[in-house]
């Protein structure tokens, strides 16, 4: 199928380094669904670049598929979250209560149920989402951040927001195989029926040849390593 929709351009919705292993970048759709709008859906972790596989936590691979982790060894587990664009907060849902561990094949099985066989007129959307944010960006342009930490969100229903302000931070709820940020633009506010949008990041910057290098406009493959801070970048 060929893609014929241009991206819609926001800003990266966190800061520091990041990695992207489910990214339209390298495949489309994305977490292999059309469902609950992912289409062009990104998930986003911090890793350890110096060891070995790049692993997302702070304990050894052994320890970690024998006993699973607590949230906090997770390097992205807490981090701010950024509004991706100006807009309105059309839902913001809290108060689901993040899992105490990880465990991998649990997570992993919960996540491919959930994703594959979601029933919209029966199953509840925060159930997938955990705690999330839709902002409406435009007419039938909405933004969602999901499987945010309990209790982080800081804005509310009918709230304006501005692109770059804090409004949550990454957690671990809802259909979440560990620590991370979902972040995916849809043609609804309804998760359970949207369609996906194609999106990109009008700046960031990626690790190429040994030197940090601005890509503008860019959609992230699921091997880059990628860095957004607003104060180091160019900002036209």
């Amino acid at each position: 199928m060929i893609e014929t929709r241009e991206p819609i351009i926001v800003e990266f919705p966190l800061r520091g380094e990041w990695l992207s292993p489910n990214t339209p970048g390298t495949k489309i759709p994305s977490h292999g669904t059309n469902q609950l709008g992912t289409r062009y859906a990104y998930d986003f972790i911090q890793v350890d670049w110096d060891r070995k596989g790049w692993p997302a936590y702070r304990v050894s691979l052994p320890h970690y598929l024998l006993f699973g982790l607590p949230l906090n060894k997770y390097y992205c587990w807490g981090q701010e979250v950024y509004a991706p664009c100006n807009g309105i907060v059309i839902q913001a849902k809290d108060g689901y209560e993040e899992q105490a561990r990880t465990n991998l094949l649990s997570d992993m099985s919960n996540a491919y149920r959930n994703a594959h066989y979601f029933n919209p007129e029966k199953d509840d959307v925060q159930s997938v989402a955990g705690n999330y944010i839709i902002i409406e960006h435009s007419d039938n342009v909405y933004a969602a951040l999901v499987h945010l930490q309990t209790g982080s969100i800081q804005v509310s229903v009918g709230q304006s927001v501005k692109k770059g302000e804090v409004i949550g931070r990454v957690g671990h709820s809802g259909n979440s195989y560990a620590p991370h940020l979902h972040f995916q633009l849809m043609d609804s506010s309804d998760i359970a029926t949207a369609n996906g949008l194609p999106c990109a990041f009008e700046q960031y910057e990626a690790f190429q040849d040994g030197e940090w290098k601005i890509v503008v406009n860019g959609i992230p493959t699921h091997k880059d390593r990628i860095k957004f801070q607003k104060s180091d970048m160019k900002m036209e």
